[in-house]
């Protein structure tokens, strides 16, 4: 299935470690998304200010702003609200991270190292949901148009009528 460039969703990853990066590229470039990389909190929250979303993949561990700061303002922002964020941490986590992470709206939380196939396939999941959404953004408006369209030809009528 060869994805068109509009069609094409970003992804934002988000880590402070290049390797990383690196490996997460490798995973999901099958996918044939737009990646989008960030090595810090502010950085990533700059990128989702300049371009849309389908998913963000964020390193819960970065110096600085960490990944659940980063979190909690991306879902502070009327604009990244509702871009659904999946957390990324190491195997020597806290056992609250988890929940500290769905308590700011992380969609889903994994630990490193993470099968490639299921980061894949939860992504993939989140890049179906945001083409929907496209869709029904586009075909809304189309209706909305067509109900002025409606709107404009029974007030001539009205006019019509009443001459």
């Amino acid at each position: 299935m060869t994805t068109s460039v509009s069609e094409k969703a970003g992804i934002l990853i988000v880590d402070d470690m290049e390797e990383n990066l690196i490996a997460l590229e490798a995973v999901l470039g099958p996918l044939d998304q737009q990646l989008v990389r960030a090595r810090s909190g502010e950085e990533a929250l700059k990128a989702m200010l300049r371009q849309d979303f389908a998913v963000v993949l964020l390193d819960v561990l970065m110096p600085g702003m960490d990944g659940f700061e980063t979190a909690a303002n991306i879902k502070r922002l009327d604009q990244t609200k509702d871009v659904p964020i999946i957390l990324l941490t190491g195997t020597d986590a806290d056992s609250d991270y988890a929940y500290r992470g769905y308590a700011i709206g992380a969609a889903d939380f994994l630990t490193k190292p993470f099968d490639p196939w299921l980061l894949r396939t939860k992504v993939n999941v989140f890049l179906e949901m945001h083409r929907k959404n496209r869709r029904l953004e586009a075909r809304t408006e189309q209706l909305a148009d067509r109900i002025e369209e409606l709107e404009r030809t029974v007030e001539e009528l009205r006019k019509y009528a009443e001459e």
